[in-house]
């Protein structure tokens, strides 16, 4: 039974780096459901990899950085007439090769160009690609659960994602000029990513959130491809310009009674 009615329809994934990314798990999900999924990575060496990693799937290359790179992706799947009912944006990046510093002092180029690559990509291949997107497509950004905690070692990424967020609400209008194309994105809470790795002390982070959630277990890589998954369905048609949470409850249990005794006894 295709519940999702996915089966048939054609998407584009951006960001699969390895098996651990939220976009490898939303692709797999999506064949799964009987889709024809197009992944979109950043390099050539990627490419291989992810091409070895998905077994002959379709991968294309556009790193999103590049004006260039995404008129020539455009060009590509225009001269192949093709069209997709759905596209996921997986895409973030930021420099803490200088060590994590206070955000007061966070360098303008640094920041800048984290803005560009996890943020404006997302306006830019949206515009580009407007013509290779159904009528009735869903765009899905991968955003994070919260833009207003602010945690030190998430460095300067959490108001990036917010400018994110919001411009769901302006894509989501824009299009609808012309189209019924959908905007919204998914927001996990920490989630064990070969990204998330290389932000310094994020493992703390995670074992922390782990014992606020009142399940004791953190978000899976799968929960969070699940509601993306969905999020590209005609099930959601109408949800539009929403960041969907996915927590597993973190948000209502900071003051867990344990909690609140261990930090003021600790043992």
């Amino acid at each position: 039974m295709d519940f999702l009615r996915l089966s048939g329809k054609d998407f584009l994934v951006f960001g699969v780096a390895n098996r651990k990314s939220v976009a490898y798990h939303i692709g797999k999900q999506l064949e799964s459901c009987g889709a024809r999924v197009v992944y979109v990575v950043r390099s050539p060496q990627r490419h291989d990899s992810v091409a070895k990693l998905l077994g002959g799937a379709e991968v294309r290359v556009c790193d999103v950085e590049f004006p260039e790179q995404i008129e020539r992706l455009r060009d590509e799947l225009a001269g192949e007439g093709r069209v997709f009912h759905g596209l996921v944006h997986s895409i973030a990046f930021a420099d803490y090769s200088d060590g994590m510093k206070p955000f007061h002092e966070t360098g303008k180029a640094q920041f800048l160009r984290a803005v560009d690559i996890s943020c404006y990509s997302l306006m830019a291949v949206a515009n580009a690609l407007k013509e290779r997107l159904d009528p009735d497509a869903s765009v899905v950004a991968l955003s994070i659960s919260t833009t207003r905690m602010a945690s030190e070692n998430y460095g300067y990424m959490a108001p990036i994602k917010a400018a994110l967020d919001s411009s769901l609400a302006f894509l989501a209008k824009s299009f609808s000029r012309f189209s019924r194309i959908r905007f919204n994105a998914v927001g996990p809470g920490l989630l064990k990513t070969s990204a998330s790795a290389g932000i310094p002390g994020y493992v703390d982070s995670y074992l922390f959130a782990e014992q606020v959630i009142p399940r004791k277990q953190a978000v899976e890589t799968e929960e969070a491809a699940s509601v993306a998954v969905f999020l590209l369905s005609p099930r959601s048609s109408g949800i539009n310009a929403q960041t969907l949470v996915v927590d597993a409850g973190m948000a209502i249990n900071y003051f867990d009674a344990e909690l609140v005794r261990r930090a003021m006894r600790p043992e």
